[in-house]
């Protein structure tokens, strides 16, 4: 049984307590998790007892051999994911692209049948990871799973990328790596105090120690701006929806992340890819950032940026919102 289904099954399809049932949405889950943890649940059943489950032929119009069939793909595509699908957005993604190729009345049945966001309701990505390195890159790094924290608003990302990289390993402080080893030591002999002030001077070099999964992994910090787009502050109009999109598309995942350069403030310039999808192309499509035209000329952000404008989404519900270079500039002029 894989990890990724094991974890979805024991933390999402736990039973529901006694008199909840007026919340109980397909499968007796509840509904704040219907659609991701009831199809977790179905696939893991399916993983040991290779049944499909009762009641989905009402909504599908194929025989119970083709249904078995997509299950086992399901089965492995999920496996495959790293990180499994969290969202109810993210779980549609994979079944509609693992499905691709199968019957459109079955797609759409089988995500009606969970709950799940249907094919014309999400945004319709276009761009895929470039396998080569594409001009004016200065370097690639590949993250560790971010954490939601790490998010500061809709266009900036702080990320960890293991000492254990290739680019990374050569250019680690010989006084990091002293700290690291004495901090591991102070923690054996479990003197925590000593080993905090061990990762603090790792911390103020720019490194910091994280644990997944019970390991301890030695990691560069780099601050994230994406390039390109520009979204709105914190404490500007959907300034906090921004922020959470980014989350949602982030948190708990590892990054590519290619890099154009520096910004002023010292944060690395860069194109994030997130489990294949182009999170700039998200952002502007979901209507939650402005292409920044200043610092990039790239026509397909524009064209994302109209789409947006057009369907009137998230910002563009406004008519006229506030950009955030001149609210930033009123506030500089204003101090």
């Amino acid at each position: 049984m894989g990890n990724a289904l094991r974890f979805l099954y024991s933390h999402c399809c736990k039973p529901t307590a006694a008199g909840d049932s007026d919340s109980l949405g397909p499968h007796g889950v509840s509904s704040a998790n219907v659609g991701v943890a009831a199809l977790a649940r179905d696939l893991f059943d399916f993983d040991n007892n290779s049944q499909v489950p009762e009641g989905l032929s009402k909504h599908v119009v194929s025989s119970k051999k083709a249904q078995a069939n997509w299950y086992r793909k399901l089965v492995d595509a999920w496996k495959e994911a790293k990180p499994p699908p969290k969202t109810p957005e993210e779980a549609a993604r994979l079944v509609i692209q693992t499905l691709k190729r199968h019957q459109k009345a079955d797609v759409e049945g089988l995500l009606a049948f969970y709950g799940l966001p249907p094919p014309h309701s999400l945004v319709q990505l276009t761009v895929q990871p470039p396998s080569t390195l594409p001009d004016g890159v200065q370097f690639e790094m590949h993250t560790l799973p971010v954490d939601a924290k790490a998010v500061a608003d809709g266009d900036t990302v702080t990320v960890y990328v293991s000492t254990e990289d290739p680019r990374e390993s050569a250019f680690v402080p010989g006084n990091v790596h002293a700290a690291a080893v004495k901090r591991s030591e102070a923690r054996a002999r479990r003197n925590f105090e000593e080993a905090d002030a061990f990762h603090k001077q790792i911390i103020d070099s720019g490194y910091r120690v994280i644990t997944i999964q019970s390991e301890e992994i030695l990691a560069k910090k780099y601050r994230i701006r994406l390039r390109g787009i520009d979204a709105p502050e914190s404490a500007m109009p959907y300034g906090k929806e921004a922020k959470a999109e980014l989350i949602k598309i982030v948190q708990g995942k590892s990054l590519r992340v290619l890099v154009y350069g520096d910004d002023r403030y010292g944060r690395c310039v860069g194109d994030i890819y997130c489990n294949g999808i182009f999170v700039q192309e998200m952002m502007l499509k979901k209507g939650l950032a402005w292409h920044y035209k200043a610092y990039d000329k790239r026509q397909e952000l524009e064209t994302w940026e109209e789409q947006a404008r057009a369907k009137r989404v998230g910002l563009w519900a406004s008519k006229n919102p506030e950009k955030p270079w001149d609210w930033r500039k009123e506030r500089r002029e204003g101090a």
